[in-house]
């Protein structure tokens, strides 16, 4: 979710082995897959990727996401996809060179950072959503729903492009910044939601009082992660990777072009060799 499915998802390398005796021509191409780094943090990606279709359309139909928040993924789809055909065009080489997909490699303190944001993110809102209907509590389910449904649309799309060769590392890796920083936002209203306008009365029973500050204390952890994730990772750490990674293939890329037209200018014009004629 900030990037992490981008980051770390599987590689398929071939693995070209030939049975002893057999024949080049009867040559078997396996594919290993790499576990990811944060291998099975949400599960099955297609049962995800039906639960985040699934979010997102309750979430769109219940009347509880802005316009604005409703707009931005069209906005941001339509913007991504001008930027890899304008200005970061994929070089293909990941896809022609069997390489790794991947474009930020943690270490098992990062799973950990990464699975802590899954919770924090992702599961304890739903819960405080799904606990906001049962209470009948409308301001609650209002306030966190519009975070849920940018990160259900920004996962989906993460998903998405990731297994797609028409997106260069600098745009994968502009999906989780530009949803960050709009969901920073979003939080930002959540908290003063939370914080400031929701008021309990002075003899309130003490599950209200335990309700109100877990949706406090939810509200100021999740600013606290993504604002965290966006200034210490997704910014200084995760794009620079990125464009790195793109830049050596690009120039990887003319490289090749240029040995391509050496060696074709360098190629001696074919000759044609007299034939002997034979005489009836």
């Amino acid at each position: 979710m900030s990037g992490v499915s981008l980051a770390v998802a599987p590689r398929s390398e071939p693995d070209h082995t030939v049975a002893p005796g057999g024949k080049p021509e009867h040559q078997h191409i396996r594919y290993q897959e790499q576990q990811p780094v944060v291998g099975g943090v949400m599960g099955s990606l297609r049962l995800i990727e039906l639960q985040l279709v699934a979010f997102i359309m309750v979430f769109s139909i219940s009347g509880l996401v802005p316009l604005l928040d409703l707009v931005f993924p069209a906005f941001t789809s339509a913007y991504l996809i001008a930027l890899s055909r304008f200005v970061f065009p994929s070089r293909g080489s990941r896809v022609s060179s069997g390489g790794s997909e991947e474009i930020f490699r943690g270490s098992r303190l990062f799973n950990l950072y990464v699975i802590l944001g899954t919770t924090i993110g992702l599961l304890l809102p739903l819960a405080y959503v799904l606990g906001g209907f049962a209470r009948a509590d409308d301001q609650a389910v209002r306030s966190a729903t519009p975070h849920l449904f940018l990160l259900s649309f920004q996962i989906l799309t993460e998903n998405v492009i990731s297994g797609l060769s028409l997106f260069s590392p600098p745009v994968r890796a502009l999906v989780p910044l530009l949803y960050t920083v709009r969901r920073v936002f979003v939080i930002l209203d959540w908290v003063h939601d939370t914080w400031v306008n929701k008021t309990l009365p002075y003899n309130a029973p003490s599950k209200d009082i335990a309700w109100d500050w877990f949706g406090k204390g939810l509200s100021a952890a999740n600013l606290m992660y993504f604002a965290i994730n966006l200034l210490c990772f997704l910014i200084p750490r995760f794009l620079p990777r990125a464009f790195e990674r793109y830049f050596r293939e690009t120039e990887e890329f003319h490289q090749k072009m240029s040995e391509d037209k050496r060696g074709k200018s360098n190629t001696p014009p074919n000759k044609s060799r007299p034939t002997d004629r034979k005489m009836d």
